[in-house]
């Protein structure tokens, strides 16, 4: 059996820094977006924990394996880029994805899709 971890790893794209430390985008890993460096955990998440009340200590329970100095740099990014976040936290909503898609919630909680001309459904 052939490990291909190591392959993978080599070939992933590398890290682009940002001017936080812990704070990273890697093209192909969480489309790109920022994110707190060893995981795939956005900041647009934890800037969500932040907006809603959690500190950080709440955010190191869900998360054990983030040091909290990672999460205050989330946070200090989010507030450094307010607006990239906010957009991305936007975008990130149901209805902004539905809406991407051509697609609507119905009050009864079916996703519907609006009908094309050219075919049964839009994708």
């Amino acid at each position: 059996m052939t490990d291909t971890t190591a392959q993978t790893r080599s070939d992933a794209p590398p890290d682009i820094p940002t001017e936080h430390p812990h704070i990273v985008r890697t093209e192909g890993v969480c489309g790109g977006r920022p994110r707190i460096k060893g995981t795939r955990i956005p900041v647009s998440l934890i800037a969500e924990y932040h907006r809603m009340g959690e500190s950080v200590q709440d955010v190191v329970m869900m998360y054990p394996h983030l040091d909290p100095a990672a999460i205050y740099d989330a946070i200090s990014y989010y507030l450094d880029h307010r607006a990239e976040i906010e957009a991305e936290i936007e975008a990130n909503r149901l209805e902004s994805a539905l809406a991407g898609a051509g697609a609507e919630l119905g009050d009864d909680g079916v996703i519907r899709f609006q009908q094309d001309a050219d075919s049964q459904y839009r994708w």
